[in-house]
């Protein structure tokens, strides 16, 4: 993501727009993992038995879309 600064006076702003807009996508990316973990733990409960592999699968999704929005 492309950031815009203003200098003023030797101390750099941050463009507010382009805050709101990090926030925003942040505030995305929390709520779609937020999303994937309930749909998870629904499945997961559900058996009785889980798979190493699924889970690392399933943290590495979340990883995912944490990491996208920074």
């Amino acid at each position: 993501m492309t950031e815009t600064t203003h200098m003023t006076s030797a101390t750099a702003v941050q463009d507010p727009e382009v805050v709101l807009t990090d926030v925003r996508s942040q505030g995305d990316a929390i709520a779609e993992a937020i999303t994937v973990i309930d749909k998870a733990l629904a499945e997961m409960l559900r058996r009785e038995l889980v798979s190493a592999g699924e889970v690392g699968d399933l943290l590495l999704d979340l990883r995912s879309l944490l990491t996208s929005a920074s």
